[in-house]
């Protein structure tokens, strides 16, 4: 959903704030929404998607031939086992060795059985659509444990991190098999460098529509306004967020590039 004007003021930043003056925010709670509280939905049975003929395979249970370390772009070195990926704490986020523009993914995640911790503590990782740097650079959809858990809106599983809270929560228990599928159509920027089209992202979570074709207003930031870099076609990412509580796991990922 796209923020109202008195979500805007939810954020932080009174009408007729500048972004510069926005940007300036220097707390992570300036950029934080809590309400309106997301809806609770239950999700249909699970069901796994198979990847169709022409699609890319990410990850297909075996290893991370397609996976580098995000900081130095060596072999990543999360675990692979019995056809699970999980995040092995300490060894930093992972992208894809290819580059994409636009795309449809499927990404198949887990939150560990008895995880700990509350709010933004319990079982925290994340997508990002598209990896422009080191570190968390890039686009987030948010991942983390959002089955009666409460935290910020805008940082739930499902939102578009600090931007845009997702219209519904489907989210099932923790040791379940949760999905995302989704529509990521890549920024562009002209010559000089300026924005000519901003990103739009459309994605369902376990079968619920929780993004509907929305425009990003820049790339993620934990702290002050979400702002545009040129770049081109970018890796996507999956955080390790060293998150105390429990590692997340992922399974069957796969992507169709889109013109």
């Amino acid at each position: 959903m796209i923020f109202t004007l008195a979500a805007v003021t939810l954020l932080g930043a009174p009408l007729g704030m500048s972004v510069a003056q926005t940007a300036a925010q220097s707390r992570p709670q300036d950029t934080e929404v809590w309400a309106p509280e997301v809806p609770l939905i239950t999700p249909g049975p699970f069901s796994t998607v198979a990847a169709p003929s022409d699609a890319i395979v990410l990850f297909d249970g075996k290893n991370l031939g397609e996976w580098v370390t995000t900081k130095d772009k060596s072999p990543a070195r999360w675990t692979v086992a019995d056809g699970v990926l999980t995040v092995r704490k300490g060894t930093g986020n992972i992208e894809t060795r290819r580059k994409f523009r636009n795309y449809q993914l499927h990404l198949e995640w887990r939150i560990p059985a008895g995880i700990t911790g509350e709010g933004q503590g319990r079982g925290n990782s994340g997508l990002f659509l598209a990896s422009t740097g080191d570190g968390d650079a890039g686009y987030e959809l948010q991942i983390m444990d959002s089955f009666r858990n409460k935290t910020y809106a805008n940082g739930q599983a499902g939102s578009i991190y600090k931007q845009y809270a997702p219209l519904a929560n489907p989210a099932r228990a923790p040791g379940e098999w949760q999905s995302y599928d989704l529509i990521w159509a890549a920024p562009v920027f002209g010559a000089d460098g300026s924005l000519t089209s901003p990103a739009y992202v459309t994605a369902f979570m376990n079968g619920v529509l929780v993004q509907d074709h929305v425009a990003l207003k820049g790339a993620t930031v934990y702290i002050g306004a979400p702002r545009y870099a040129a770049h081109g076609a970018a890796p996507i990412k999956l955080q390790d967020h060293g998150d105390p509580s429990a590692p997340i796991s992922f399974r069957s990922i796969w992507l169709r590039e889109l013109k």
